[in-house]
């Protein structure tokens, strides 16, 4: 598999002196969807993850993000959970970039796919499809093959971000899946090799540090070629997993199925440009 050129060198330039984007309450207000979207109480039905949930569950909320001197462009991810999703209005409030669900395993598909995915691209923001993992289900190249499939796929148009694996906590049952640490990281490089033989890009990696170090055992081997997307909903990024010296993207706030969860790219709006261009 050819090796690009790291992902320290190719974003290093993101970290520029700026005012981060504000006013999180105000955007949280735009995605709000009736609460029976919810899947919580007991454990949840299959498909009903989103991007977060384990993270919210699992290490709660602690304070809104400061300002961090450098410049950063607003974003948001939905799920079904937001159904159809208001997007000339995020677009008006600040948001510029997006991310979709569209897959889950290899046997789930988001049902608004279309209108979140479309949507956001057609209000001219640069969007782009994640994938919740669930490795005890099926290997990690069948659901790389579902996902790209089902939407997952990325285009150099200058709107299509790379796919995204969401590794996260387990919803379902045992948090690491039942695998152990090894397995964990021979299950997400199947997935990220098989993404990149069938789009040309490295995806990115969502998933918390707790997590990470938990499941993972703190792997450091996918940092230097695929982008970080870091939960974690306090007032900074804190320590990010091992391997990565900086995160691409933040989500730094999640209050569950009810709204969208809001994001921030570690760069200006040409570097999300250039982000989605590869």
């Amino acid at each position: 598999m050819r090796r690009p050129i790291s992902v320290a060198s190719r974003h290093a330039r993101l970290l520029r002196s700026g005012v981060a984007l504000a006013a999180p309450s105000l955007l949280l207000s735009l995605c709000a969807v009736p609460a029976s979207a919810d899947g919580t109480g007991g454990t949840p039905a299959r498909g009903t993850a989103y991007m977060g949930r384990g993270v919210l569950a699992h290490e709660g909320v602690d304070g809104q993000p400061i300002d961090t001197r450098v410049t950063q462009t607003e974003g948001v991810d939905v799920s079904s959970h937001q159904g159809s999703v208001a997007w000339s209005t995020l677009w008006s409030s600040g948001v510029k970039w997006a991310y979709v669900k569209a897959t889950e395993g290899t046997s789930y598909r988001n049902p608004y796919f279309a209108q979140q995915y479309g949507g956001s691209y057609n209000v001219g923001m640069i969007r782009g499809a994640y994938h919740f993992a669930t490795p005890d289900t099926a290997g990690g190249a069948a659901q790389a093959d579902y996902f790209v499939d089902h939407g997952g796929g990325w285009s150099k148009d200058g709107k299509t971000l790379p796919g995204v694996l969401d590794i996260e906590y387990n919803p379902y049952g045992a948090t690491c899946y039942g695998r152990t640490s090894s397995q964990m990281v021979s299950w997400i490089r199947a997935f990220l090799d098989r993404y990149r033989a069938r789009t040309g890009r490295d995806a990115v990696i969502y998933t918390s540090t707790n997590w990470w170090k938990q499941c993972t055992g703190n792997y450091s081997g996918f940092g230097a070629v695929n982008p970080l997307w870091i939960a974690r909903y306090a007032s900074t990024v804190g320590e990010l997993p091992a391997g990565w010296d900086f995160h691409t993207m933040w989500q730094y706030t999640s209050t569950g199925p009810t709204v969208g969860d809001h994001d921030k790219f570690n760069g200006s709006l040409d570097r999300v440009k250039a982000f989605a261009n590869g």
